[in-house]
């Protein structure tokens, strides 16, 4: 908005001299106004967009063995409490849970219109796939049906089967987190990071940086993540952290 007001400004005082700078600037911010509100209100909108889709995929997913647990509605309504849904965004979230449940929904379109929603920005992708990994393991078991539909969300937004299995790496740290360290941790810790077990402390080093810019919850926030989604942002920068620590001391390194 500064750059319009001084823009027009300028413009103004060069064809009407001091009072065309008054007028100019007044235009240059009632501009910059009218743009920025325009921008919030289609941000506004391709966040709820997001949200929506987000829901109504998970109804589909937690549907796709035949029925829906009891784990996994729960897990559902931990969302909602997680991004503080409540009232009129807490029912479209539902509603978008029963659209996904129905025989007619349609995956590969919603699919489309997430991929159009976030611009094909591979974390968000990562994040949008992670929300539906944790609604369907939380029965404690990924049945057959629920593999090979997560694997078609994954390709349908453009992720890859590695992304898939980074993604399980880091709910499997999470639990371990409460368990304790084991050889299998260790290995999901490699692979939170994407780096092979003899890769250097230097190429870890890295890649936990790497990771850590591109999903920071202010950075993701500025690609379209919904604000009510910030806590789901620090839960993957702190299991990236939670990776890299466990690296770091079954090294030896302090």
């Amino acid at each position: 908005m500064l750059f319009l007001i001084i823009l027009f400004a300028l413009i103004g005082l060069a064809v009407g001299g001091p009072v065309g700078l008054l007028v100019g600037g007044g235009m240059g911010w009632w501009l910059g106004r009218r743009i920025s509100r325009r921008l919030s209100a289609a941000r506004l909108q391709i966040q709820e967009g997001f949200l929506e889709s987000i829901f109504s995929v998970m109804g589909c997913l937690c549907q796709a063995d035949g029925k829906v647990t009891e784990g996994e509605l729960s897990v559902a309504e931990k969302l909602f409490d997680q991004m503080h849904l409540q009232g009129e965004q807490r029912a479209k979230a539902r509603a978008a849970f029963e659209r996904g449940r129905a025989s007619d929904f349609d995956l590969d379109a919603e699919l489309a219109k997430v991929n159009r929603l976030t611009q094909r920005q591979p974390i968000l992708r990562q994040v949008f796939l992670q929300v539906q990994l944790t609604a369907i393991s939380a029965d404690g078991v990924l049945h057959p049906a629920e593999h090979e539909m997560i694997l078609r969300v994954a390709r349908g937004v453009g992720c890859s089967e590695a992304e898939v299995q980074q993604i399980e790496a880091m709910l499997h740290g999470a639990a371990a987190n409460s368990q304790g360290a084991s050889e299998e941790a260790l290995k999901d810790a490699y692979r939170v990071l994407g780096v092979a077990e003899d890769a250097s402390d230097a190429e870890i080093k890295r890649a936990y940086r790497r990771l850590m810019s591109q999903n920071h919850p202010d950075k993701l926030a500025g690609k379209g993540l919904p604000d009510s989604m910030r806590d789901v942002a620090q839960a993957r920068t702190s299991e990236i952290g939670n990776a890299y620590e466990r690296i770091r001391k079954a090294r030896g390194q302090s």
